[in-house]
């Protein structure tokens, strides 16, 4: 923890210089005297409020230094379309590239999944080739991609779920307690809804940020949960020549 305090203060640091803001302007916007922001600084005291409140006065968010500090370190936010291909069309590597994603364990894998050690374990290697993880002594797994790592937009991952997971994902009547559908159709302005994709996006992190948290727990006590979540304009197919 105290290695990624000192990175995340470092992708601080570069942050101020990079907008040309020196102690003495935190120190003015914090209402603290200059010794104070350079001992904050130096023992690397910065509460989560007072991280928040500088990053605010050089107008990011706490994620975006996380992201800052991720990409100083070398970790990946995506993969090239020639490497989703070879994934997507590898539904065993595929399998496992979502499994370590979800920080699983080779044992984890070997345990839910019933696959062959050797095959599993040539898997990782690819994996490992990608940059996606290390595949460190006794088989052990180290993630190396950002905490924002997605898959390309309408590339081979994604496409690969909408034609073959689509269907299923909704053949279900979501009545489950860990199920839920809302079907939301209304008019909104255009500022109204870039306001809600927004809000879309923040849920999109919140979501992130409870599957970083439950890693902690056991993996029996964790279970799969995949979230759509979309807004387009559209009419019923019923209403398309309607006013």
């Amino acid at each position: 923890m105290a290695k990624q305090t000192k990175a995340l203060i470092a992708a601080l640091k570069h942050s101020l210089k990079a907008q040309g803001k020196t102690y003495a302007d935190v120190a003015k916007g914090l209402g603290l005297s200059e010794a104070s922001v350079k001992r904050l600084f130096s023992t690397q005291q910065l509460s989560l409020s007072r991280l928040d409140e500088i990053c605010q006065l050089i107008g990011i968010e706490i994620s975006d230094l996380v992201k800052l500090m991720e990409e100083r370190a070398g970790r990946i936010e995506r993969l090239t379309v020639e490497q989703e291909r070879e994934i997507a069309n590898d539904l065993t590597l595929l399998l496992i590239t979502v499994c370590v994603l979800n920080r699983w364990s080779l044992d984890d894998i070997l345990r839910v999944h019933q696959l062959d050690q050797h095959t599993c374990i040539q898997k990782l290697a690819r994996l490992d080739r990608l940059q996606i993880i290390d595949l460190l002594p006794k088989n052990r797994i180290k993630l190396k991609v950002a905490t924002n790592f997605n898959w390309i937009e309408n590339g081979p991952i994604q496409q690969f779920f909408q034609q073959r997971i689509a269907a299923e994902y909704f053949s279900t009547r979501f009545q489950g307690e860990d199920e839920c559908l809302l079907v939301l159709n209304g008019m909104l302005s255009k500022s109204s809804n870039q306001a809600f994709q927004r809000r879309m996006q923040r849920l999109a992190r919140e979501f992130e940020e409870f599957n970083r948290e439950d890693v902690a727990l056991e993996l029996d006590q964790r279970h799969g949960a995949t979230v759509i979540i979309a807004i387009r304009g559209w009419r019923y197919g019923l209403f398309k020549n309607g006013s």
